[in-house]
């Protein structure tokens, strides 16, 4: 019944973790240590991001250009609109932070293995998932630091947002010696693919906690009330409406066939918790890091459960069709 609530037992230690900082918040001389490390585990993350993604796999099916489009579109371009008009709308209602965390949400790429797990349970086009997913991701790498400067700037974000070169050193370099040193690491990663994931979770974990001390002792709980963390739950739910709705019907326009429009709808809506909060660490400061990542925890936990109801559903009507053929 627990996976039926929660279907990504992970979320329970982020709950963990943010409610160890906010009782025990690193202070002193272990938050510096702590901080150090959340910087390592950032730089060797996006190291095996690099080193993991292969080029066959994001030029597989690059014939297919309208779709990888239309789901690259939907996630570096109409995501961000709707986060820029959230943003320009709550202003005023909702801690600036937070409106920042709603507009960072917007401006993250598109997740790798969950998305395609979902159009493979749903029977859609899992080829065109993997070139569309991975190219969002390594795009995502450039994309999300420049859209978020860009917009926070000339948007009226909080953003605070660290110098470029920062950006560059603890993501984009290791992501670009990761990528040229695949030839010699794929087969050292295949072996130990499971040490390798574990990187993603630890380094969110190490990030989270980090960001979290720090706005803790930046009075986090007193700058949000439960009436704005409850508006932060229905603004997370109604973007994922628009996204899902959004993607669906524009598969159905662009004439994509069922396949096509599955994976669509699943890589040009989901959002990346993996990168998405290492990046708010390295872009923000550490007291408003631990609020800009909210609505990204919220959200990622959001997809999830609507998402594999909706690949369930389509898997069914699958079924239902192939036992009609027979």
């Amino acid at each position: 019944m627990l996976r039926k609530i929660v279907p990504d037992p992970f979320l329970l230690i982020l709950v963990g973790t943010v409610l160890l900082a906010s009782f025990l918040p690193a202070r002193g001389a272990f938050a510096i240590a702590v901080s150090w490390l959340a910087t390592a585990t950032v730089v060797l993350l996006f190291f095996f991001h690099g080193a993991k993604l292969a080029r066959e796999q994001i030029l597989a099916g690059i014939t297919h250009w309208r779709l990888h489009l239309a789901i690259l579109g939907t996630t570096f371009v109409l995501f961000p609109l709707i986060g820029i008009a959230a943003t320009k709308g709550l202003a005023g209602y909702l801690p600036a932070p937070l409106l920042t965390g709603i507009l960072f949400l917007t401006v993250l790429p598109s997740t790798v293995q969950s998305a395609i797990a979902f159009v493979g349970i749903a029977h859609g086009n899992v080829g065109a998932a993997v070139a569309s997913a991975s190219a969002s991701q390594m795009l995502g790498v450039v994309l999300t630091p420049l859209l978020m400067s860009l917009l926070a700037g000339t948007h009226g974000g909080a953003g605070g947002l660290e110098g470029m070169g920062e950006v560059a050193l603890q993501i984009l370099v290791p992501f670009v010696v990761g990528h040229l040193l695949r030839p010699w690491l794929k087969d050292w990663i295949a072996r130990h693919k499971a040490h390798v994931n574990l990187t993603d979770r630890s380094t969110i974990i190490i990030a989270v906690y980090s960001a979290f001390s720090a706005a803790v002792l930046g009075g986090i709980w007193h700058q949000l009330p439960p009436s704005a963390l409850a508006a932060l739950f229905a603004i997370d739910a109604v973007l994922l409406a628009l996204g899902l709705a959004f993607t669906w019907g524009l598969g159905g326009l662009c004439g994509f066939a069922r396949e096509d429009r599955i994976a669509l709808l699943f890589c040009g809506t989901k959002k990346s918790l993996v990168q998405g909060v290492p990046m708010a660490r390295v872009l923000f400061p550490g007291g408003e890091a631990g609020v800009i990542v909210l609505p990204v925890m919220i959200f990622h936990q959001m997809q999830l459960m609507a998402c594999a109801f909706i690949a369930r559903g389509f898997a069914r009507g699958f079924d239902a069709e192939i036992r009609d053929e027979a």
